[in-house]
C-alpha cells in the first residue's frame, strides 16, 4: 500500500476526494491517500509542495503558475475545476466604505503572499483601473483571521470565495460589496517533481478515480443537501454554486497556461514566463 499525501483548502470543491477516499475507491488500488485541509491556502500549500510535506495539491491556477515560475519543483498534472472561481470582495459589516470605488489606496488582508487572496487583489484593482503598485496588505493567514483584522481595522477589505464567505455575510459580520471572477479556470491538480519522477503509474490510478468521481458528481442524488449540511451552507446557495461549477477531466489547456502567464507578467507579479513543458506534465 502506497501512502500518498495530498492538500487542500476545506471548501466544497473537494469534497468529490473526500467522498473518493472515505469510499475506499483509492485503497482498492493499493493507495493510502491521506487528505490534509490547509485553510492558509495557496501560499502555504505551495510551500508544501516544495518541502516535500505533501506530494498532490488542489490549488489555484494562478497561485501554483507563479511558484513554479520561480523554480518550485512543481508541475500541474491536470485541471480540476475548468469554470472560474467568484472571489467576493468583503468588507466588516460596520465599515465605512459603500461601493468598490471606495477601496481604491485602502489596505486588502491576505492570507499569504502568493495566494490567490493577494494574487487576486492584483486583478481586482486592474479591473478597475487603481494603481496595483500602491496596493497595501495584512497578512491573516486564515478566514478568522481575516474576520479579527476587518473587525479591528487592520485591514479594510478581504476577497474570498463567494459561496465560502456567504455565511459570514448573512450573520452580519462581512459586507459583500461585489465579486471578481477569475479570467481563467480556477483549480488544478498539481503534483511536486520527486512524486512525478518516483510514482508516475501511481498518479494515473488517481487521476481515474477521481475524474470518474467528479464526471458523476452532479448526479449524485441530493448532493446539494450533502453538500448543505457539510458545509454549512443555505440549500439554494449549494444550488447555485453547483449550477455555476464544472470539473474537469482533462490537462490544462496550453493556451490557457499561457493566458494567466501574460496576465501575471503584466500585473509584476512574476517576471518570466516558461514553456509550458516546463509546467505541465504529458
Amino acid at each position: 500500500m502506497k501512502t500518498v499525501q495530498i492538500i487542500g483548502v476545506p471548501e466544497h470543491f473537494n469534497f468529490p476526494w473526500l467522498m473518493a477516499i472515505e469510499e475506499g475507491a483509492f485503497r482498492e488500488r493499493g493507495i493510502e491517500l491521506k487528505w490534509k485541509d490547509v485553510p492558509e491556502g495557496t501560499g502555504k500549500m505551495s510551500k508544501m509542495l516544495a518541502l516535500g510535506e505533501a506530494e498532490l495539491a488542489i490549488i489555484l491556477t494562478e497561485g501554483i503558475v507563479k511558484s513554479i515560475t520561480e523554480g518550485n519543483p512543481v508541475k500541474i498534472v491536470q485541471e480540476y475545476i475548468c469554470t472560474p472561481l467568484y472571489w467576493g470582495i468583503h468588507v466588516a459589516a460596520n465599515s465605512r466604505y459603500q461601493t468598490l470605488a471606495d477601496l481604491e489606496n485602502k489596505t486588502v488582508a491576505i492570507s499569504r503572499y502568493g495566494s490567490g487572496s493577494h494574487l487576486m487583489s492584483f486583478v481586482n484593482a486592474n479591473n478597475h483601473g487603481w494603481s496595483t503598485s500602491s496596493l497595501k496588505f495584512e497578512l491573516v493567514n486564515t478566514l478568522d483571521g481575516a474576520i479579527e483584522a476587518l473587525n479591528s481595522g487592520k485591514a479594510d477589505y478581504f476577497m474570498w470565495e463567494h459561496f465560502t464567505t456567504k455565511p459570514i455575510v448573512d450573520a452580519g459580520i462581512f459586507r459583500r460589496l461585489g465579486d471578481c471572477p477569475t479570467p481563467w479556470p480556477c483549480f488544478v491538480i498539481a503534483a511536486n517533481d520527486t512524486f512525478l519522477t518516483d510514482h508516475k503509474n501511481i498518479l494515473g490510478h488517481i487521476l481515474e478515480v477521481i475524474n470518474m468521481y467528479t464526471s458523476e458528481f452532479k448526479l449524485i442524488p441530493s448532493i446539494d443537501r450533502t453538500l448543505s449540511n457539510k458545509y454549512g451552507q443555505l440549500l439554494e446557495d449549494v444550488q447555485e454554486w453547483l449550477s455555476m461549477t464544472e470539473w474537469s477531466q482533462s490537462q490544462l489547456n496550453v493556451q490557457t497556461l499561457q493566458s494567466v502567464q501574460e496576465c501575471l507578467l503584466e500585473l509584476g507579479l512574476i517576471n518570466r514566463k516558461l514553456n509550458s513543458d516546463e509546467m505541465l506534465t504529458n
